[in-house]
């Protein structure tokens, strides 16, 4: 026994050192003398911590073993955004520009890293041609999840899944696409609108199907007080608010905010009048959930019969489909 657990330290100090001589990543955090550096793994759009290293003049690395190939996070601050990094095999050298949001961060070493940057330079991507093109790529994986399942019908993603190399069928990204499909399906133009029950802005809990029939069109909007977007899009939903109520027309929203302060606060800075709901889970939001939503903001149209008709009407669309919806109105 007193072998067996020598052989165990042996092993320990041999790993250990190995890893301090191949550091898994290295660099410095432009600006910064001392503090810390926190690796970060992605888990649906959050970033929770795994490790952590000591700035020290400047630099900083991570020996640790970890998934390869994957999807990391670094950042100084955990209450602040992260900088995305691909690492593979290969060991990377980073140049942490934190003031900046991290928008001047290099990164050197990683094959995989290099593809996902090029990736993002890129304005106008055809995802079916980008994953014939890199189909056992992570890159390709995760693009599809993250920027591709929002706009992607079922059939579309099912597809494109098909082009991935069957390697990566295993990841998560893949994993969670195939989940979201059936969501999807069930959320499609055509189909009953799913029933759910959330608190409102006052503490009391409010099912949708409350509003089914009192109107006939109901506006169901994902949005958030965080989200630029959302936020810009909130005077196009009062506009159209105020112009068919009378007519036949009420909003549902449902909040992915966190924090009930800034939720509240933001319903009265935009003056949003109408219902809203949320459960203050974010990205774990039940109502976002069952609709499948992967962004915001996003929205449902729902007729007197509790019938989605349209999806995603934003802006000059929303007010031209109510004025031909309730044209006679």
């Amino acid at each position: 026994m007193k072998k067996f657990v020598l052989f165990l330290v042996s092993v320990f100090v041999t790993l250990s050192c190995s890893d301090k001589n191949n550091p898994l990543i290295s660099g410095n955090v432009e600006g910064v003398e001392s503090g810390t550096v926190y690796l970060q793994k992605f888990r649906n759009k959050y970033f929770f911590v795994i490790d952590s290293a000591e700035i020290v003049n400047g630099q900083f690395s991570f020996s640790n073993n970890v998934e390869l190939p994957e999807i990391y996070g670094l950042t100084v601050d955990t209450l602040k955004g992260s900088f995305l990094v691909f690492l593979d095999e290969n060991p990377a050298t980073v140049q942490l520009d934190s003031t900046r949001n991290y928008r001047n961060t290099t990164i050197e070493g990683s094959e995989l890293h290099d593809l996902y940057a090029s990736y993002k330079k890129q304005r106008s991507i055809d995802i079916d041609s980008f994953i014939q093109q890199h189909p056992a790529s992570l890159v390709s994986a995760y693009a599809l999840y993250r920027d591709f399942s929002y706009r992607l019908s079922p059939a579309e993603i099912r597809s494109n899944i098909q082009l991935l190399d069957s390697t990566l069928w295993s990841t998560p990204y893949v994993q969670l696409l195939e989940e979201l499909i059936p969501t999807l399906e069930e959320v499609a133009v055509g189909n009953p609108a799913p029933d759910f029950r959330v608190n409102d802005s006052g503490g009391n809990p409010v099912s949708l199907s409350d509003h089914f029939g009192k109107d006939k069109y109901l506006f169901l909007d994902f949005w958030a007080s965080w989200c630029g977007p959302c936020r810009r899009e909130n005077p196009n939903i009062v506009s159209a608010y105020q112009k068919y109520k009378d007519r036949g027309f009420d909003v549902f929203a449902v909040s992915l905010d966190r924090d009930r302060e800034s939720w509240l606060a933001a319903i009265e800075k935009d003056n949003l009048t109408w219902t809203q709901v949320s459960d203050l889970l974010l990205w774990d939001s039940g109502p976002a959930k069952l609709y499948g939503v992967r962004a915001i903001p996003s929205n449902f149209l729902i007729d007197e019969n509790g019938i989605i008709v349209a999806k995603n009407l934003r802006g000059e669309e929303l007010d031209k489909t109510l004025e031909d919806l309730l044209r006679d109105k």
